[in-house]
């Protein structure tokens, strides 16, 4: 008979009452003692997120104490260790292998860089220091940035190369545009306005929009990317010169009498009678001055912000009518028909600088977007390159058959002459060298003599004004293909504009700013500040900066006695007077070594020289 298995025997044994119970919370001082089963996962931990809140271990958290509740001993923690960030491994698990900022090499760092670190206050003072070294830190850490931000800089510069032996002079403009994408070739166009030319034309700062303006009245005004008119009017009256304002919703006018300001839509904002007689307009957009020359021989700078004439310059040289800025200093270039040209200034009533240039008159004048080169053409049928930085002296001369009546340069030095109905462009070797008058890039002619040049900004665009409308011409290479969109975006709204301009306007640069130098601004004119010196010694019959004599402070109980008095002024007249014996035994010592010959051998009888 089978009987009942007792418990205990074949039954498993029932689970021990303290297992089942809930587990006792562990204090924060507390190690987990309870190992896991084997084959188990550990899990997540409990209580993470109160843990994590709890205080810290007060300081004496390394002396090793056995647990209340525990009965073995407390073991100590490792310390936790910090790992970068950058060091760990991303979702796939795999590890950086260039771990850190991409290294910046020295050359392209130095670039950007703008101070010089070679140059040193001889005697500055210890806090003068300080603020130049965190200069020089501020500085280095720009310019590491802007060597790494190069590289989101996609579009590079490329120019026009023909085959082996192949004179890219003879491209003609139908082959350029065959070449090219459908997007570059839409941006060659002729305008077929025979009616009312010839014509002017001027780009606006972000290449985005064009105005011309022909000389029986016809004005108009146009997004030449989309193709889309802005406004178009006609003035009924001789147009001799356009120019855009600080932005396209401002132009300005010369006309045949006075000067106008109208907006986009055409509408005519303001007629300034000052101004007349206008032949050429030059606007300096970060000084906000149109500058006009006048067939009465006046230079008139116009502050357009505040609408107020800053200076009427008498050049004394006749009828003006070629002009053109230097974008480096805005300094105004005026060509005169004695063969020179003259620059200018609003601060100063006589020109900064002549330059006898042609032996006939000057026909036209421009100055690279560096500020370093001007290109000049005469009567004589002259094209001469003079270096501007302070020699004034032609580097390069070309004898063009007709003479060339009007220049412009390009932002990558390019530089482009009219001559008659044909349009010569001549390249160099980069932005900061001179182009090369032996062999032409391009050429083209149009069908009619041309009136107007411009070379479009950010664009490979060359726009010609003629007597038969407006060309655009494709130039590989003119431009600069990356733009500053904080400065002269093409792409901006009328919001980002409206911002800009704001931001421009308080930013102005003042017109008494304006010289050759724009350096030199930030430098102590010494010989200046000791004149005023000593005018102001003179004028007061003393000095005010001297140091004044020594006055000892009366001291306390019977110490201020007139002996007393005299013995301290003497001490201290005495290590003024050690102070200079020392300082000019240091300049004697100086002067000796340097006229001491390099090489020499040293003398006994060194030692007896005083």
């Amino acid at each position: 008979m089978e009987t009942a298995p007792k418990p205990g025997k074949d039954v498993p044994p029932k689970k021990d009452k303290l297992q089942t119970k809930r587990k006792k919370p562990r204090r924060y001082w507390e190690e987990e003692t309870v190992p896991t089963t084997a084959g188990a996962s550990p899990g997540p931990p409990r209580n993470k997120k109160n843990r994590e809140l709890r205080p810290q271990r007060p300081k004496n958290a390394h002396i090793l104490k056995k647990s209340r509740i525990s009965k073995k001993p407390q073991v100590p923690k490792k310390p936790r260790e910090w790992k970068n960030p950058e060091s760990q491994s991303g979702l796939s698990g795999a590890q950086d292998p260039f771990p850190g900022p991409a290294p910046v090499p020295v050359e392209v760092g130095q670039k950007f860089c703008r101070i010089d670190k070679s140059r040193k206050l001889p005697h500055s003072k210890a806090k003068t220091r300080s603020r130049l070294e965190v200069a020089e830190a501020e500085e280095e850490e720009t310019s590491i940035k802007a060597a790494r931000s190069e590289l989101l800089l996609a579009e590079e510069p490329g120019f026009l190369e023909g085959e082996d032996g192949e004179d890219t002079a003879k491209i003609c403009q139908a082959d350029i545009v065959e070449a090219v994408d459908i997007a570059s070739a839409a941006k060659h166009f002729d305008l077929n306005l025979r009616q009312f030319g010839p014509y002017r034309l001027n780009y606006s700062r972000t290449g985005r929009h064009l105005a011309f303006g022909g000389r029986r009245g016809h004005v108009a005004a146009l997004d030449w990317v989309t193709k889309k008119l802005m406004c178009e009017i006609n003035v009924m009256e001789a147009v001799r010169d356009i120019r855009f304002l600080h932005s396209e919703a401002l132009l300005a006018v010369a006309q045949n009498r006075w000067l106008h300001i109208y907006d986009n839509q055409g509408i005519e904002l303001h007629c300034i009678r000052r101004c007349d007689r206008v032949t050429r307009l030059e606007f300096l957009p970060f000084h906000f001055l149109l500058a006009t020359a006048s067939e009465t021989g006046f230079l008139t700078y116009l502050d357009v912000s505040v609408g107020k004439i800053v200076a009427a310059l008498n050049a004394r040289a006749g009828r003006l009518d070629v002009m053109s800025q230097n974008p480096y200093n805005a300094v105004i270039h005026l060509g005169h028909s004695n063969g020179t040209v003259s620059l200018w200034s609003p601060a100063m009533k006589e020109p900064l600088a002549k330059i006898l240039c042609h032996r006939g008159g000057v026909r036209a004048v421009a100055v690279d977007s560096t500020g370093t080169y001007m290109a000049t053409s005469g009567l004589d049928h002259q094209l001469k390159i003079f270096d501007l930085r302070g020699t004034y002296q032609p580097l390069s001369t070309r004898t063009l058959p007709h003479g060339a009546g009007h220049l412009a340069f390009s932002q990558r030095g390019l530089l482009v002459a009219g001559m008659g109905d044909v349009v010569n462009i001549w390249a160099g070797q980069g932005k900061a060298s001179p182009p090369s008058l032996e062999q032409p890039y391009l050429t083209h002619r149009l069908s009619g003599p041309v009136h107007g040049l411009q070379f479009c900004p950010f664009e490979d665009v060359l726009g010609v004004g003629h007597t038969g409308g407006i060309t655009s011409m494709l130039v590989p290479g003119a431009s600069e293909p990356n733009f500053d969109g904080l400065e002269s975006n093409p792409y901006r709204s009328r919001k980002q504009r409206q911002e800009w301009e704001v931001k421009a306007l308080l930013e102005k640069v003042p017109a008494e700013l304006i010289c050759l130098d724009p350096r030199a601004l930030a430098e102590v004119d010494v010989i200046s500040l000791e004149q005023g010196k000593k005018e102001q010694i003179e004028r007061l019959g003393y000095d005010p900066q001297a140091k004044a004599p020594f006055q000892p402070k009366p001291k306390q109980k019977g110490r201020s006695s007139t002996a007393s008095l005299v013995k301290r002024k003497r001490k201290v007249m005495d290590e003024e007077h050690r102070d200079k014996v020392r300082q000019s035994l240091q300049q004697q010592h100086h002067k000796e070594a340097k006229a001491k010959p390099t090489g020499a051998r040293p003398s006994a009888l060194d030692r007896f020289v005083r």
